[in-house]
């Protein structure tokens, strides 16, 4: 199969195209035809040699999202052939990451398309998505306390400022000039200019950790 890796870590020209091993699905798994597969600031980090340097097979490859379509499904009761799914994929684990034509995911470690989006958009879904649920699950707060929401631009922080709006948190988000707009249609309570006195600014929202009836960002 085709893959994308890395045979000597580095900068974006150690991504390469390059011929490996066709993988069959093992017992309780699955093996997704890749049709999108995120890029995510981690995979530059595997990239570069910032982590796994030492202790993965080479090539190395990265990539932590995948969205495509099931072609085996071995003891799997729950999925079948031709599926559309969205799975985490383990870039430092035996079966690495999913910069490839085919990915194994374990059973558990895979979910179904949402309805309406396509492989691109359901590619970006996993880890970013399921962060920011185990975030807010960590936190657990009530609805009407208050969450600031910094990065909120990027992937993750999308993710969080919707969800935390949907469980009724108080949201207060930064961003920059340039993403002031996209960062206001998810629907924050607050907006703050991203920088290095964001955190002064969230404090005028909140001094004491709680936040008055929002206003319209």
């Amino acid at each position: 199969m085709k893959i994308i890796g890395v045979e000597q870590f580095g900068g974006p020209e150690a991504l390469t195209m390059l011929e490996a091993p066709e993988p069959h699905a093992g017992p309780g798994e699955v093996r997704i035809r890749v049709k999108a597969a995120a890029v995510s600031p981690t995979d530059t980090v595997l990239r570069a040699g910032g982590q796994g340097r030492g202790q993965i097979e080479l090539p190395a490859i990265p990539g932590m999202d995948a969205a495509g379509i099931i072609d085996e499904a071995n003891g799997a009761a729950e999925w079948k052939i031709g599926d559309e799914v969205m799975a985490v994929a383990l870039p430092l684990g035996a079966r690495r990451g999913a910069y490839a034509e085919y990915l194994i995911a374990p059973a558990d470690s895979l979910a179904h398309i949402p309805e309406g989006s396509d492989f691109a958009e359901a590619s970006t879904l996993p880890m970013n998505g399921l962060t920011a649920v185990q975030t807010l699950e960590k936190l657990n707060l009530q609805p009407g306390q208050s969450l600031a929401v910094t990065g909120a631009a990027g992937t993750l922080g999308n993710y969080l400022v919707q969800l935390a709006k949907h469980a009724g948190l108080v949201v207060v988000a930064d961003a920059a000039g340039k993403d002031r707009a996209l960062v206001a249609g998810l629907g924050p309570d607050y907006l703050v200019e991203r920088g290095d006195d964001a955190a002064q600014h969230v404090r005028e929202f909140s001094p004491t950790g709680s936040t008055p009836s929002p206003t319209p960002p």
